[in-house]
């Protein structure tokens, strides 16, 4: 049994690329990863299953590698998760398509500058909080890692994840912010996996804006 956990210890290499060690978190997020963003492009509520374990498997790895907002954001995604995961299968009855689905919407240029603002705000403060946690709390914690890029991609994440859960089509438009930041904070922290994995997820969110969008047209001329 003690061998089984060790497998899935963050510190146990799975194998070493170009002087670079993967681990098995690693290994898994990066299927876990492509697997949910493949399943949500297509709308299909599994991606939210395969969600919760990728949280699980984010949050070892980056407590790992030091990128504390990355890690922290872990808990609140997993609860925004299990928000969609609702929101997806209970629409409310103006709310669903004819196969009791909830139904694509996009936001107005109002909710749009309203929800930016407040973007941009929570990364400067989180950004700073990241910064002096080592300091605050040096018992627990080392020095933060690029803190305002990693906080950066927290409230991206956030607010992506948010609008998929309410099915905004602009969520696809987060993403690919959190998708460009990411690659950044991955490669200059040492990942090998994940920032091909965020290059994928770049090339999906291409597919799933434009299969939203068609959903969207066929949803609101009552076709689907």
């Amino acid at each position: 049994m003690e061998d089984f956990f060790s497998f899935f210890d963050v510190n146990h290499v799975l194998l070493r690329l170009d002087g670079r060690e993967v681990s098995i978190p690693e290994a898994l997020a990066t299927l876990c990863g492509l697997a949910c963003v493949f399943l949500a492009m297509r709308a299909k509520v599994l991606n939210f299953w395969v969600g919760y374990l990728y949280n699980v498997l984010l949050f070892a790895l980056f407590l790992q590698k030091g990128l504390y907002s990355s890690m922290l954001v872990q808990p609140v995604s997993l609860a925004i998760n299990a928000f969609g995961h609702y929101r997806w299968t209970h629409p409310h009855k103006e709310e669903e398509t004819r196969k009791h689905q909830l139904k694509i919407t996009i936001l107005s240029a109002q909710q749009r500058t309203v929800i930016l603002l407040i973007w941009g705000a929570l990364i400067a403060v989180w950004g700073f909080v990241m910064s002096q946690l080592g300091a605050w709390m040096p018992w627990i914690f080392e020095p933060a890692q690029l803190p305002y890029l990693d906080a950066l991609v927290m409230m991206s994440v956030l607010t992506a994840q948010l609008l998929a859960a309410q099915k905004k089509l602009d969520t696809w438009g987060m993403w690919t912010v959190v998708n460009l930041t990411n690659i950044t904070l991955y490669l200059l922290r040492g990942l090998v996996f994940m920032p091909f994995v965020s290059a994928a997820y770049m090339v999906m969110a291409m597919f799933g804006f434009r299969i939203w969008y068609r959903k969207y047209k066929n949803e609101t001329a009552g076709n689907d």
